[in-house]
């Protein structure tokens, strides 16, 4: 995997300021009068089946239930190319996919909202580079604040090793670390009130914690780790927390709060949906491994309740915060990501026909029901979810044979460089 062709984030950063600062709209503008902070959530390891909206009934989420709820969205199925797809609106075989980093030349969606104006924050897990050899990777991708735990240098949880913008922090031995993560959003948020913001909370629940190895963690003042269940109340609670906060500050009415996950669930976790048991599966290519809510909440703009049958995947955000913000992307790169911000609003928008996930060597593409690998399998998704079946495609006809040919000419133009974004 490699890049398509090299970027320059100096180069990137000169022309937006400079485009602003003469009234271009080629990088980024104001069209908007009044635009929405946004709150971006992604919990770390939870799967669709988790919500109580969708029908999960083995755990309690009732701050993450409440919005619009996307029924078909699409992750990868580990957490670092999710987050570099996410970030960038560009998928993996245009960035790379090496574990643990983002490629140097990548402009993220904290770049670009922090050049349209935006104050700029990331609070959580940093997965994408050690911040002991460069404690201001952060900053250097679009965040000019930041409060992250510092991936496998030390602990997530309990006594923390954290750094916050720049330095490790002290005197936390005997915090929670999702705790301190949240109150410095909060902070952050009560800080910028007043101009638009964007508040990136990837969240380290609900990650089984380490208990093994050189970088084991302990287990908190109860003498053991937490269940899964009780992760995903705690994710929750910290969910219902931002919100409130939101309200306290009189800015809920003019922010958009998205709740995400960054892949599936762990495979060793059984959670009831709508009365079946579902195994986990992060790290498999199937919807238990890549199918990830997706809950919109915008009071006065969202339509609250509702339910869009929308395709999305993970490249859709940046373009999404693009259009919110009032800010177009350079186009002098591919952009995969399509624009969700219609939908945000109740409207019709202009949903895509299919979306693509790629890791380790396995990419598909699929539809509502057909899903295409990139080695020729072809499945039919809704009667055959763990993809134990595939058709036998010496026997396809009618819909099947339809669906084969409009996905895979999707894919070979998708790697031939065409974009099914904003381009």
């Amino acid at each position: 995997m490699h890049q398509d062709r090299p970027f320059s984030r100096r180069a990137f950063l000169a022309s937006a300021a400079s485009a602003v600062a003469l009234g271009s709209t080629r990088a980024f503008g104001t069209k908007a009068p009044r635009r929405p902070n946004i709150v971006l959530i992604m919990t770390d390891d939870m799967g669709y089946e988790v919500l109580g909206c969708y029908g999960g009934t083995s755990y309690k989420t009732p701050n993450a239930d409440t919005g619009i709820r996307f029924d078909y969205c699409y992750s990868t199925p580990k957490c670092v190319p999710s987050r570099v797809n996410i970030l960038t609106g560009r998928y993996g075989f245009r960035t790379g996919q090496e574990w643990g980093s983002i490629p140097e030349g990548e402009i993220t969606f904290g770049d670009m909202l922090q050049e349209a104006g935006y104050a700029t924050a990331l609070a959580g897990k940093w997965q994408l580079g050690l911040l002991k050899e460069n404690p201001q990777h952060v900053h250097e991708n679009g965040f000019e604040a930041y409060c992250c735990w510092a991936w496998h240098e030390g602990p997530r949880y309990w006594a923390p090793m954290i750094w916050q913008n720049g330095a490790l922090l002290e005197g936390i031995e005997d915090r929670y670390g999702p705790d301190i993560y949240t109150e410095f959003l909060v902070q952050f948020m009560k800080a910028h009130k007043d101009r638009p913001f964007l508040a990136y909370y990837p969240m380290t629940l609900t990650h089984f914690a380490k208990t093994s190895g050189v970088y084991m963690e302990p287990p908190g003042p109860s003498g053991r780790y937490q269940t899964y269940e009780e992760m995903v109340a705690k994710a929750d609670e910290l969910v219902g927390r931002i919100v409130r906060a939101l309200d306290e500050l009189g800015v809920r009415e003019n922010t958009l709060v998205l709740f995400t996950g960054d892949n599936g669930t762990p495979n060793k976790v059984l959670s009831k949906l709508n009365g079946r048991l579902i195994r986990g599966g992060k790290g498999e290519h199937t919807d238990a491994g890549t199918h990830v809510p997706l809950i919109a909440n915008w009071p006065g703009t969202v339509p609250a309740g509702t339910v869009c049958d929308d395709l999305i995947d993970f490249s859709d955000f940046l373009p999404t915060f693009a259009d919110l913000a009032g800010a177009d992307v350079l186009r002098d790169r591919p952009i995969d990501g399509r624009s969700f911000a219609p939908q945000l609003r109740g409207r019709e928008g202009n949903p895509r026909a299919w979306v693509y996930t790629e890791w380790e060597g396995k990419a598909w593409i699929r539809d509502h029901r057909w899903k295409l690998y990139e080695d020729g399998r072809l499945y039919d998704v809704p009667n055959d979810q763990c993809e134990e079946h595939p058709l036998d495609m010496s026997e396809l006809a009618g819909e099947a044979q339809e669906a084969y040919e409009h996905l895979h000419a999707a894919l070979r133009g998708l790697k031939q460089g065409h974009t099914p974004g904003i381009m």
